[in-house]
């Protein structure tokens, strides 16, 4: 058992307007961390410096989102990165090691799935139970790959984020968090 109930809870309260591909690739990232993310590390940053440039307004994040039911993989959203004036080549470096050198559990996504479509049939997701199986049926038929987002949530939430183990990450950022934590506020 992966115990993802209470993070597809939260995610399900914060977006509203997510759809089965966007719980599908939460728990992927959660499960398997950025592996598919980096071939290129040159590319990888110019990526990020891009997207950090252009990524414009959007929702209030945290800066740290862990996404694992054990806190291991977080989402490191940028604008809130940037807000704080935080060194781009601590991210990448994180996000490049985590690529390279954390080992997901692709059975993790099945138990992570499955617990979704408990939350679903019990109507605590925004889409019935026969989507999500729809849609999971099709991603097992094909090797349980990496997806973009919705673009219903890419047009309501602007997704911007970088998917690290939270051990790679800089010791001052995860001070940061735990600061974050305490005060109940985000960046």
């Amino acid at each position: 058992m992966w115990p993802m109930r209470g993070i597809l809870i939260d995610h399900a309260r914060r977006y509203p307007q997510w759809r089965p591909e966007d719980l599908y690739k939460l728990v992927h990232q959660a499960a398997l961390g950025s592996e598919h993310a980096v071939d290129d590390e040159a590319r990888a940053r110019a990526w990020l410096v891009r997207e950090m440039a252009e990524m414009g307004s959007g929702p209030d994040e945290p800066l740290l989102d862990p996404i694992s039911p054990d806190g291991a993989i977080v989402r490191v959203h940028l604008r809130s990165y940037t807000r704080l004036g935080l060194d781009v080549d601590s991210l990448l470096e994180a996000f490049v090691r985590t690529a390279d050198e954390f080992r997901g559990l692709p059975e993790r996504i099945t138990a992570g799935l499955a617990e979704a479509a408990r939350l679903a049939r019990d109507g605590r997701l925004a889409f019935p139970e026969e989507e999500l199986v729809r849609l999971l049926g099709r991603m097992h038929a094909a090797g349980l790959p990496a997806v973009h987002h919705s673009a219903a949530f890419t047009l309501h939430y602007r997704p911007a984020y970088r998917v690290v183990a939270r051990e790679f990450l800089a010791a001052k950022l995860r001070a940061r968090h735990e600061e974050e934590r305490a005060c109940g506020c985000s960046s």
